[in-house]
């Protein structure tokens, strides 16, 4: 018998609409979901609790939930879904399906309404778009690629199997709007999914003419799709078939084995270099935004460039569709196997960049991440946040060869990482890292609070500078230094959560002589841990926006 079918008084073989959804999820592999609890989605967490498969983390934010499901998706472990009541709870999830939306990231996302019957009639948080209502349907229709009020208890089944395979073959959310008597309504379920389309992959003979043809060195920008198709293998089958050189965009880092460092505006001066060298670019499952081309467009202007993956460039180059990176990467390798050797590329020197000295209080940037690259283990999971110290993570610490390395700057939202870095815990299983600043833990660092109540191995590295510090960097930089809206009054958030949460190991330092020891007794908690670390917000980052104008700025005065 169906799950909830005899709770509800079915008995026929029907079963209510929310035990037919946790049923589906649990068959394509889906262990977790994550939300907010709330009266027009308790039915969803009622169908959950009787399911034995299937674990409900109630996040303490729905931004924060839907962050936890994009990071599930982005570790492999199916498709992440998140929650949400309706009114408030349903527009807190927003920004979390933006940042998924922007980074082509599977998530489905499952969204309470009231009863249809209030519909237009002035319901608490009416979202029909009846009469003047919110238009819940137009809203999140613009952060996702496929979304659907459904209306009545039927359409769910032809809905949701829609839904999932809009989200995992185009990448992105895909919303379901559940008014409260749908959820509760019965249907007479289908015996079979659908099966999903097939993945899109163009034709390959274009990409591997040219390549046959390219006389010279090939140096490969490897995007976040590398990382969401698993197709890291292939990616390094193709560079040793192609001899090639291999840099990442910030947000794949981990995806290369051996790279020479990340491309854009906190990148490497290696990447610039090779580019330079090369007879042509291959990008690898990335469309190049801004982040990750910044200071390279003089160079790749200047040679050819091929493109693989599942959008266009945002610079011109002659692209193949593909939404299967691992088998479109290895049909190509194949197809180039035959190609007489050529030159490897020469190696240059990654270097790096070089903000300038800074004097003041607190831990260096950059000790810090020296530190932590020598004490973080390898299969350790690394969730970066936005902002000066993400910058300093970004360009000084290296992925872990078995670990993930997680950064979304899709939309750069401050404090994802506290909830990408459970969703990732949750995921995978092993010790996660969450480098995050002040800021951004003023905003979601309550999320702490949901991996001490499931135990979670997080250890969060808290970087405080007092201050929103880039903003602090851009006020310097371009408005002279001449105030400030962006700095904070003193916090000692070691001390601060130990004292909230007894039961968390939470610690302050304020120089880098005690950080090692503190990571290390952190490393080895069971469960969650905090290092809060005293730093400043006068340092400037590895950014490179950020240090032209501090060039130019030192040109004017001297």
């Amino acid at each position: 018998m169906p799950v909830g079918s005899e709770r509800n008084g079915a008995g026929d073989g029907r079963t209510r609409v929310v035990d037919y959804i946790v049923e589906r999820l649990v068959r394509r592999g889906v262990r977790h979901v994550f939300g907010v609890d709330g009266a027009n989605i308790e039915d969803f967490y009622d169908a959950a609790h009787f399911c034995p498969d299937l674990t409900a983390v109630v996040a303490k934010h729905e931004f924060s939930a839907a962050a936890m499901a994009d990071a599930y998706s982005r570790a492999g472990a199916g498709i992440g879904v998140v929650c949400a009541t309706s009114g408030g709870g349903a527009l807190n999830t927003i920004p979390g399906l933006g940042e998924s939306f922007a980074g082509r990231v599977p998530v489905l996302a499952l969204i309470g309404q009231p009863p249809t019957s209030s519909d237009g009639l002035g319901s608490f948080q009416d979202t029909s778009g009846v009469n003047g209502a919110l238009h819940g349907e137009a809203l999140f229709a613009a952060v996702s690629v496929f979304c659907e009020r459904v209306v009545t208890a039927d359409d769910i089944l032809t809905a949701l199997p829609r839904a999932i395979s809009a989200a995992a073959s185009l990448g992105g959310p895909a919303v379901l709007l559940l008014p409260k008597d749908i959820q509760q309504a019965v249907v007479e379920p289908t015996h079979d999914d659908p099966a999903d389309a097939p993945a899109a992959v163009g034709d390959l003979a274009e990409l591997a003419h040219l390549l046959r043809g390219t006389d010279g060195p090939v140096t490969i920008i490897a995007g976040d799709q590398v990382a969401r198709d698993n197709a890291r293998a292939e990616l390094e089958t193709l560079r040793a078939v192609l001899q090639a050189t291999v840099a990442t965009v910030p947000d794949a880092k981990d995806v290369a084995a051996e790279s020479l460092g990340v491309a854009g505006v906190m990148g490497h001066p290696a990447v610039v270099a090779a580019l330079d060298d090369s007879a042509l670019g291959l990008v690898i499952g990335t469309r190049l935004p801004l982040m990750a081309r910044g200071g390279l467009d003089t160079v790749l202007g200047s040679l050819p460039i091929a493109s693989i993956g599942a959008q266009v460039p945002y610079l011109p180059c002659v692209h193949v569709e593909s939404h299967d990176l691992r088998g479109s990467l290895t049909q190509l390798a194949t197809a180039l196997s035959d190609t007489a050797s050529r030159m490897p590329a020469s190696q240059p020197v990654r270097g790096e960049l070089t903000p300038p000295e800074h004097a003041g209080t607190g831990v260096r940037y950059r000790d810090a991440m020296r530190v932590l690259d020598g004490l973080l283990p390898q299969d350790a999971d690394i969730v970066v946040d936005a902002g000066n110290i993400g910058a300093a993570a970004i360009h000084w610490l290296p992925a872990r060869h078995d670990g993930r390395f997680l950064v979304a700057l899709g939309m750069g939202g401050m404090g994802y990482s506290f909830g990408a870095g459970i969703g990732m815990a949750f995921a995978r299983g092993r010790r996660t890292i969450v480098i995050a600043g002040d800021g951004s833990f003023f905003m979601h660092g309550m999320e702490i609070h949901t991996a001490l109540h499931y135990r979670l191995p997080v250890t969060f590295l808290l970087f405080d500078n007092h201050a929103h510090a880039m903003c602090v960097t851009r006020e310097q930089l371009f408005y002279g230094d001449r105030y400030s809206y962006n700095r904070f009054g003193p916090s000692r958030l070691g001390a601060g959560l130990s004292a909230m949460f007894p039961a968390l190991p939470s610690v302050d330092v304020t120089g880098i002589g005690e950080l090692g020891v503190a990571v290390t007794t952190a490393l080895d908690a069971d469960g969650p841990s905090v290092v809060s670390v005293e730093c400043s917000a006068d340092e400037i980052p590895p950014f490179t926006a950020f240090l032209n104008a501090t060039t130019q700025l030192n040109s004017r005065r001297s």
